[in-house]
């Protein structure tokens, strides 16, 4: 009997507990069915709405790509020496100085560029406190005269707060060209190379002008040390050379180098060309300088700005294939293509795609220079006049073929009446 009613009781359990089961599964389902519907209506409008999204993300990430472009595209200006001239003013003082360079900050970034190339060695002598080079005449007024200040540290400090990155234009080779300067001072090391006999050919004067002759170590060295000093003692974002290397193709420049070369080849082989031992002197020079900056600051950029003729690069000692190429000689290159589409010799387009395929080297970042100064003007036939917006174009052209961005010259014209339309067409592809 207990069993039986332990047995009815387990009976009467299971009954009840399958009860409850029913109620639950029940409750759980009609709770559930506004949430299915809620869910089919949510993921309906998810795919109604597919499109509309898509094209808002694209939107979003076409904004973020324009806003990666504006940070990371270089939009520079060059800064000639001639811009920052005091030699002339009256007024040579700090204050006088930061005005005129004030002003070309306030334009340039106006203008939307975010960095200035400024020329701060034009003739083997410094815009700033050098222990290798003498003072610029464009700051002292006669060269190897203290201005009194430091104009260098002072465009720095400025270009930074402004927002704008700063690179040291440095000419490597060039002393003097038609009487500029007027005068060399005393402890210019031309004089100190030209007044000791063993070391008369380390400089060349050579058709109205004087230049370091880049085949000598020593010389070499003068160079690369004084372009490491401007790293050490300056907060630059960057280091560019210009296209100045041999002034000349003439074998007269250089002869007593290269004869004396050629001795010394000759007792173990053959020779180079002239052409090629002049490109390997530069190589050696330009390699030089990119380890002497790289032993300072790692991440510190070097560039050149070759012409925009490769060829004549080539003839005048600039490497630029190898340059682009191997590792361990710039970070960038710009060369100057200061062309228009209808140059009938070489059209900005052929230039810009034979430089794209030159760089080589996925590390090497290239710029495309463009020719400010002619925007407007009767340059090339009068070709600049045949559109407003051949700078804009050639914008566009350079972003189609993933350039990094883009070098004006120069400050001067980025106002006035001659390139007013075509800047004012830039700065609309630039902000």
């Amino acid at each position: 009997m207990v069993i039986r009613l332990f047995s009815r009781h387990i009976i009467l359990a299971c009954f009840g507990i399958l009860a409850v089961v029913i109620l639950i599964t029940m409750a759980v389902n009609f709770n559930r069915e506004p949430s299915v519907s809620t869910g089919m209506a949510s993921t309906l409008s998810s795919s109604a709405s597919g499109a509309a999204g898509k094209e808002s993300q694209v939107a979003s990430s076409g904004a973020a790509a324009v806003s990666t472009r504006s940070s990371e595209e270089m939009r520079a200006v060059w800064v000639p020496y001639m811009s920052l001239n005091m030699s002339r003013e009256t007024d040579r003082s700090e204050k006088a100085f930061l005005a005129k360079f004030n002003m070309i900050l306030s334009t340039a970034k106006s203008c939307g560029m975010n960095t200035l190339i400024v020329q701060v060695r034009p003739f083997g002598d410094a815009l700033y406190q050098s222990s290798y080079f003498p003072w610029s005449h464009v700051v002292g007024g006669t060269q190897g005269s203290n201005p009194g200040y430091d104009p260098l540290k002072d465009m720095v400090e400025a270009s930074h707060r402004a927002g704008l990155k700063i690179h040291a234009w440095v000419n490597p080779l060039r002393i003097q060209v038609s009487g500029t300067p007027s005068a060399l001072a005393e402890n210019n090391p031309y004089n100190q190379f030209k007044n000791n006999p063993a070391k008369a050919n380390y400089v060349v004067a050579f058709n109205g002008g004087i230049y370091y002759n880049p085949a000598y170590d020593e010389v070499r060295k003068l160079v690369a040390d004084g372009v490491r000093e401007i790293a050490q003692k300056y907060d630059v974002d960057g280091i560019q050379f210009d296209d100045y290397f041999y002034p000349s193709q003439d074998a007269s420049f250089d002869k007593s180098a290269y004869d004396a070369y050629c001795t010394g080849a000759k007792k173990t082989g053959a020779p180079m060309a002239l052409a090629d031992w002049r490109r390997a002197n530069v190589n050696a020079l330009i390699s030089q300088v990119y380890r002497g900056i790289k032993s300072v600051k790692a991440d510190l950029p070097f560039g050149i700005a070759p012409q925009g003729n490769a060829q004549n690069d080539m003839e005048m000692g600039a490497d630029v294939y190898s340059w682009c190429s191997a590792q361990g000689y710039v970070d960038y290159i710009c060369p100057q293509l200061y062309y228009n589409f209808q140059n009938p010799v070489l059209p900005f387009d052929t230039a810009a795609d034979t430089w794209k395929n030159i760089v080589k080297n996925k590390n090497i970042k290239l710029y495309l220079g463009l020719a400010a100064y002619k925007a407007g003007s009767d340059a090339d036939s009068g070709t600049w006049k045949s559109s407003s917006s051949i700078l804009a174009s050639q914008i566009q052209y350079g972003r189609k073929k993933s350039c990094g961005g883009f070098m004006f010259y120069s400050c001067d014209y980025l106002s006035g009446d001659q390139t007013k339309q075509e800047i004012q067409n830039v700065i609309k592809l630039l902000n």
